[in-house]
């Protein structure tokens, strides 16, 4: 919320398993800054993310106007690293690969 407010304040954003919503309550979005965002975002979200499906993460990336980019973790949930207490084989080389993709270093 603070980088909708200051644009200017970082030139990108990771965000780990952003929290469309508590859980079970789809209809309560937390997306209202996600017009005002302005800054460069790269979202990582797990396939079984209770806080928000990938498709509703889609969906609330259209809201904003910046670039974005989603990198979703098939079987992972909320927490990205672990399925059913298993780490995620090559989560974080994934995501080193994206980011650096994403924001070109």
């Amino acid at each position: 919320m603070l980088c909708a407010e200051e644009p200017d304040l970082v030139d990108g954003l990771l965000i780990l398993s952003y929290p469309l919503h508590p859980p079970r309550k789809p209809e309560q979005l937390r997306t209202q800054h996600f017009p005002n965002l302005r800054t460069k975002s790269l979202f990582i979200h797990g396939t079984r993310d209770p806080l928000g499906s990938i498709e509703e993460m889609e969906a609330a990336l259209k809201l904003v106007p910046a670039k974005t980019d989603l990198l979703s973790r098939e079987g992972a949930g909320h927490d990205l690293g672990f399925i059913k207490k298993e780490q995620v084989p090559g989560l974080a080389k994934d995501v080193t690969r994206k980011f650096r993709d994403f924001f070109q270093i």
